[in-house]
């Protein structure tokens, strides 16, 4: 779905990065940037959701340079989920009552809790 959210991005290594999601889901993101990082490196994220905060480690997925990288979420704990599944239900009502379509998500890893 496409969202604006804030994003912090740390690497070991790296300065941290602030930037913010195009589009997002409950298995990842992807982030327009013209520095992007390689693929399987692994990150730790924070998400400013309105006024909740959701931290998780992730890893990035694909790499499109000087575009942007794709980033899964590989750890992130139960209530977090919740939280952004519940973020992302409300954004994917208010979208389908603007425009009436229906809004998919695909997840390319999943990780059992």
């Amino acid at each position: 779905m496409k969202a604006r959210i804030p994003l912090g991005l740390t690497c070991i290594g790296a300065a941290p990065m602030r930037t913010s999601t195009d589009e997002i889901s409950l298995c990842g993101c992807y982030i327009e940037t013209m520095f992007t990082m390689e693929v399987g490196t692994r990150l730790g994220v924070t998400l400013s959701l309105d006024n909740e905060v959701i931290r998780c480690t992730a890893v990035v997925a694909t790499k499109y340079p000087q575009v942007g990288n794709g980033i899964d979420f590989i750890d992130m704990a139960q209530d977090d989920r919740l939280k952004l599944s519940q973020y992302i239900a409300e954004r994917a009502k208010m979208s389908r009552e603007i425009t009436g379509a229906i809004p998919w998500l695909i997840c390319r890893y999943q990780r059992a809790n």
